[in-house]
């Protein structure tokens, strides 16, 4: 049957079935049927009159001018643009920090936590931020291998602290095979961000770092030096952003999914525009090779951090002086709060700004200069990321009470280890049935401390026993009141249940300080 239309042939599906009755499997098997034909699949004929595929003879004329189809867009433009600024680092290590930091990639080690894990096989030694170290060699000095940009024409350079960490000798090889010295400037294990100046050249290719954080989904191209290959390039998108991968109190980063593998820290991943969105830092990964998942640090972080390296050689950081918590459910309940929303302040330190603001445990800050506060990772990077000195307004839940409370940072000092109570084995102690808690004076267990009372025993099973709760934890308050033996315990709960609450609040001193601790009440 011959259609006019074009010197096209339309050849009807057989039987001329209903189209709902083709599945795409039998169309593609009957184009081939027809190309085996001497014809050339066209399209496909939709019109009421049936359901065909459009065809055009094989002796058409076919345009071969491959310059006029279109070509998939690659990154090679950008990539011949950015590539030059991005640096191998050849780091001589230490032997002090060789020897603490040799446990090889052969991951004989395979105790605790998956990513704590993946780190060390890594090299990383526990107390070091997460990441990717490249060693080489045995016992003393050692080399390992990173990545690194110039963040100007001077020689200036980004890198990971990991990187250079406790390295005697640094030296950067550049894209055209230029090797020059090196010197670290300063570098911040809070974020792992390290600053190091070239020696010996001038007029040096570099990158610009992006002013703010990439939308997951855009493109991504991460360029390094994974396994000492040198010069590398891998494209992925970003997977996610504001992650938490346990490095510390300002965890923010970006995942992408470009693959990026051992060798790769300290490199830049770039936008489209050429922009250093992000420092790589740390990859996931139970065989050590890339599975999709890598972080980096976001560049506005950076930005912040090295401006302070280039200053004066270290970073300075806001400090108010608080232990806070997140604010789950189960406490925003007790609280009487609509949302788990904000900061919970667990303890403010003694002679801190905050304490001498006057802001007290329980208290909940849901806003730093009128931008409010999701969560303590929130508070924590907000305030880092002022300068001591700064005075700012904090909204605080005090008491049931909205407030607002002036203050002024303070300079964050060295981070401060808590010490656990442990309990006397054989210390006697009452039960606390609805909690499924035994519990005895603080004063009578050595150890302890003065004030509350001391888990003796507690029951697996329980509701404080899920909530986190163990023996040897110390329980300073019970809903908003402190006890100091088992009949203020007990006292407290018959209260509360009286009010007909689900939870009881209780403020708890454990191993990692004091926290807060919602607990739901046993009914009956």
């Amino acid at each position: 049957m011959t259609d006019h239309r074009s010197d096209r042939v339309s050849v009807p599906l057989y039987l001329r079935a209903r189209r709902s009755m083709f599945s795409a499997r039998k169309i593609a098997l009957m184009a081939s049927v027809v190309a085996g034909l001497g014809v050339a699949v066209y399209g496909f004929d939709s019109s009421p009159g049936g359901f065909g595929i459009l065809v055009s003879p094989a002796h058409a004329q076919v345009d071969n001018d491959v310059s006029k189809v279109a070509q998939p867009i690659g990154f090679a433009d950008i990539v011949q643009r950015v590539k030059p600024s991005v640096i191998s680092v050849k780091v001589t290590m230490k032997d002090k920090a060789a020897d603490a930091s040799d446990r090889g990639d052969d991951g004989a080690d395979q105790s605790g936590p998956p990513m704590e894990r993946f780190f060390r096989r890594f090299g990383g030694p526990e107390g070091t931020p997460p990441g990717m170290r490249d060693h080489r060699g045995g016992r003393g000095a050692m080399m390992g291998q990173g990545s690194g940009f110039f963040i100007s024409p001077d020689g200036y350079a980004v890198t990971n602290n990991h990187v250079v960490d406790g390295a005697s000798k640094v030296e950067v090889t550049t894209d055209d095979g230029k090797t020059y010295t090196a010197r670290v400037i300063g570098t911040d294990a809070r974020t792992d961000v390290a600053l190091i100046k070239v020696e010996g050249g001038a007029d040096f290719p570099f990158a610009k770092l992006a002013a703010g954080k990439p939308r997951t989904g855009d493109w991504v191209l991460a360029v390094g030096n994974p396994f000492g290959l040198g010069g590398t390039v891998t494209a992925g998108i970003v997977s996610a952003s504001g992650r938490d991968i346990g490095n510390g109190p300002y965890d923010d980063f970006i995942q992408i999914d470009a693959p990026v593998n051992k060798g790769n820290s300290g490199g830049p991943a770039f936008n489209m525009q050429g922009e250093v969105v992000g420092v790589n830092t740390a990859i996931y990964s139970p065989s050590g090779g890339s599975v999709g998942i890598a972080f980096s640090i976001p560049a506005p972080t950076v930005k912040n951090v090295i401006a302070q390296l280039k200053d004066k050689g270290t970073v300075s950081r806001g400090w108010i002086g608080v232990q806070i918590q997140p604010v789950t459910q189960d406490i925003a309940d007790s609280l009487g709060m609509k949302k788990a929303e904000g900061a919970l302040v667990a303890e403010p330190q003694a002679n801190g700004p905050a304490a001498k603001a006057g802001i007290e445990s329980g208290d909940v800050i849901t806003s730093v200069n009128g931008e409010a506060v999701k969560d303590p990772r929130e508070l924590a990077r907000t305030i880092g990321s002022l300068p001591p000195g700064n005075a700012v307004k904090l909204n605080v839940l005090h008491k049931g009470k909205d407030a607002a409370i002036n203050l002024t940072l303070g300079q964050l000092p060295a981070t401060q280890q808590a010490n656990a109570a442990e309990p006397e084995h054989g210390s006697q102690g009452s039960d606390v049935p609805r909690l499924g808690l035994t519990v005895a004076p603080a004063s009578s267990v050595a150890g302890a401390g003065k004030t509350g009372v001391v888990v003796t025993d507690i029951d697996p099973k329980s509701a404080a026993a899920d909530r986190g709760v163990k023996q040897g934890d110390v329980i300073l308050e019970v809903a908003g009141k402190s006890v100091a033996n088992p009949d203020d315990v007990r006292e407290a709960i018959k209260t509360a249940h009286a009010e007909s609450k689900n939870s009881v609040l209780m403020k708890v001193r454990s191993g990692d300080g004091s926290h807060y601790i919602a607990v739901p009440l046993a009914h009956g």
